[in-house]
């Protein structure tokens, strides 16, 4: 970090502390004003994402929202299929890539619609793991010379599906993960009087790292082990469809951080392809799976929130291994297919959520006069913190810690009053507050490192972690969070972040850092009458999708955003999506408001007549309950300023 004086601050220190200038590059960073900005082409062109914040809100989308730069996704696309394509003329190689989007990452119609627009030059396709997602992959796949990899358990309308799509001139690939399903596919595939494309899918030895390193190995949940793909070999002979096996495939796991880990599973891969083309079948193609992981964390390292290699570094290694192995097997290369979905969707949604209040330890203190105190152990406390006690800072916080637990024991016994328990309790933050400001540096002892995490603050933020952050409840995946405002100011606040949720695992304790993690995330001091806005980054892939409707709190609003360099902010917002009304989710779940209203109506009716209500303030308790069914599930809070920010173009952050 820079060096700076005690109350000075620069944006360049905030691009260290929260690592725009590692995981954020090229797309996010800070402007001179202290803004937080977004550079959706990985060029010049900056846009100041409050600016986006206050577009919407004029629109009438508030927080908590998700903001899609859409052209962040047409940049990734074109950088994965670049990647390649530069991989494949400097080895010579003799095949091309056929790159598929996983469907799955991000069903959204806004997204997929960009990816294909986007991978149109490249022959781009689409990759599908379920029925539904066939349906959409069928409609949307509008490339004749793209692919769509049917991958995922299938049965038999699946399969007859995915034949037809075939059959109206789609390049479609059917992956077997079972024999079952290889022999309804040659079923149905006869009675259809077509030859189908298939693919093998391959449960490799090569075991996967990170958080889905049981992708493969033998337990794994999908694929042929070598010998049923000896037995499938027969099937085809003998179902005179020998000519049908065209791909070769295999999945080593989602997110892998370790470049070594894709090298050995791409080895192992290509064997097996070379082997089938050597048992006489026409092959053609070898899908690498997903596994193109995301630096979240911005380190560059094999933890699994990161990776040590980048999209070019995977490129080389895919083709160049191959070619190894297909070279000296006397095989000729393959088309490459991955399906790489992570990387291509993460970087480019935002989600924006506004602090709504703080939990304090410091806050809450007493001020303890010397004259009210009245038990021992609240005197023997209030030494220690007035410094009359003096001796080492590990023994202090041993010997408050215990004088604590000593007062909680007295009060629960009925021999400390509740005073003598607040004045306790006030006492020992008073002493831990100290104690945290005097580390200094050199060696410090554990417990005292982590009184900056005992003293952290709750930011409480108006969004659901299992609606919008699934992957850090579930996973604990961490995900870039920074503020949108205020860089240029010195952050004093330590802080974890919490939702609005009823539930105690509704928070975000853990956070990136260049060397570990933190468990806690340097912010500023909330202003009254001043909205602060906090950004979570990376949310592209999964979180979409996934979300839990704990406490019914149901989507967000969203809003797609394109860069326009005749508006003078740089940006207009192409398309909005309206998040769930209290209506929505209810009916969600199998309750109708107009069902819920008649039965409320038979309440309010009931307590009038037994003058528990007056009549005006029943029909006003009516309307309320019927117009809290149209608003949205999350908080509505204070109206902010609508006066949009008005700026000159900047250049680059």
């Amino acid at each position: 970090m820079n060096a700076s004086k005690p109350n000075h601050w620069t944006v360049s220190e905030s691009r260290d502390l929260y690592g725009f200038n590692r995981w954020g590059s090229p797309y996010y960073g800070i402007d001179p004003e202290g803004n937080l900005c977004v550079n959706p082409a990985g060029d010049e062109r900056s846009v100041r994402i409050i600016d986006v914040v206050k577009e919407a809100a004029s629109k009438g989308l508030k927080t908590p929202m998700v903001i899609r730069f859409q052209e962040i996704l047409q940049q990734r696309v074109e950088r994965l299929n670049q990647a390649f394509q530069r991989s494949i003329e400097e080895e010579k190689y003799d095949g091309h890539y056929r790159g598929v989007f996983p469907i799955k990452v991000n069903q959204l119609r806004e997204v997929i619609e960009e990816i294909q627009e986007a991978g149109r030059p490249f022959n781009y396709g689409l990759e599908c793991g379920s029925k539904p997602e066939l349906l959409i992959a069928l409609a949307m796949h509008d490339n004749k010379n793209a692919l769509l990899v049917c991958n995922g358990y299938k049965d038999q309308e699946y399969i007859r599906l995915a034949l037809y799509g075939q059959i109206i001139g789609k390049k479609v690939v059917i992956v077997a993960e079972q024999l079952s399903e290889l022999k309804s596919i040659i079923e149905i595939s006869q009675e259809l009087e077509i030859l189908p494309t298939i693919g093998f899918r391959a449960k490799l030895y090569a075991r996967g790292e990170g958080k889905w390193a049981l992708s493969t190995g033998d337990n794994a949940k999908f694929g042929l082990t070598t010998m049923e793909m000896m037995e499938g070999a027969k099937l085809l002979e003998a179902a005179g469809m020998t000519d049908a096996l065209k791909l070769l495939h295999f999945h080593i796991g989602s997110q892998v951080p370790n470049i070594i880990t894709l090298k050995n599973a791409v080895i192992e891969g290509a064997r097996y392809y070379c082997q089938l083309k050597k048992l006489g079948f026409p092959m053609g193609y070898l899908d690498v799976g997903g596994g193109l992981g995301i630096d979240y964390d911005g380190s560059c390292s094999n933890y699994e929130s990161s990776t040590n290699y980048n999209i070019d570094e995977y490129a080389r290694d895919v083709v160049f291994n191959i070619k190894q192995i297909c070279d000296a097997s006397d095989v000729p290369c393959p088309d490459i297919v991955s399906e790489s979905g992570r990387a291509i969707t993460a970087p480019h949604s935002v989600l924006i959520t506004q602090v709504v209040d703080t939990i304090s330890k410091r806050e809450s203190v007493l001020n303890v006069d010397k004259e009210d105190i009245k038990d021992q152990v609240v005197r023997d406390l209030y030494n220690m913190a007035s410094g009359r006690v003096r001796y080492g800072r590990l023994e202090k916080f041993h010997d408050a810690l215990q004088k604590k637990e000593e007062a909680y024991s007295l009060f629960n016994h009925g021999y400390l009053d509740l005073k003598g328990r607040a004045q306790a309790e006030s006492l020992f933050w008073q002493i831990c507050q100290k104690l945290e400001k005097s580390t200094g540096k050199g060696y410090v002892p554990e417990e005292l490192v982590e009184l900056k995490q005992l003293l952290a603050d709750q930011y409480i933020c108006n969004f659901s972690v299992f609606q919008s952050l699934l992957d850090h409840w579930a996973l604990d995946q961490l995900f870039p969070i920074a503020p949108l405002t205020r860089l240029n100011e010195r952050p004093s606040v330590n802080a974890i972040v919490v939702d609005i949720t009823c539930d105690s695992d509704g928070k975000v304790s853990k956070f990136i850092d260049l060397e570990d993690e933190k468990e806690y995330l340097p912010l500023h001091p909330v202003k009254k009458n001043e909205a602060y806005f906090l950004g979570f980054f990376l949310i592209g892939a999964y979180q979409d999708i996934m979300g839990d409707n704990h406490n019914l709190f149901g989507r967000v609003n969203e809003v797609h955003v394109f860069l326009e360099d005749d508006e003078e902010d740089g940006f207009y917002i192409e398309d909005t999506i309206k998040g769930d009304r209290v209506k929505d989710v209810l009916e969600g779940v199998q309750f109708r408001s107009d069902m819920l209203c008649r039965m409320m109506k038979k309440h309010i009716e009931k307590a009038t007549k037994l003058d528990l209500v007056k009549p005006r303030q029943g029909v006003k308790f009516m309307e309320m309950y019927e117009k809290s069914m149209q608003k949205k599930t999350y908080m509505e809070l204070p109206e902010d300023s609508k006066k949009k920010t008005v700026r000159k173009k900047k250049p680059s952050t």
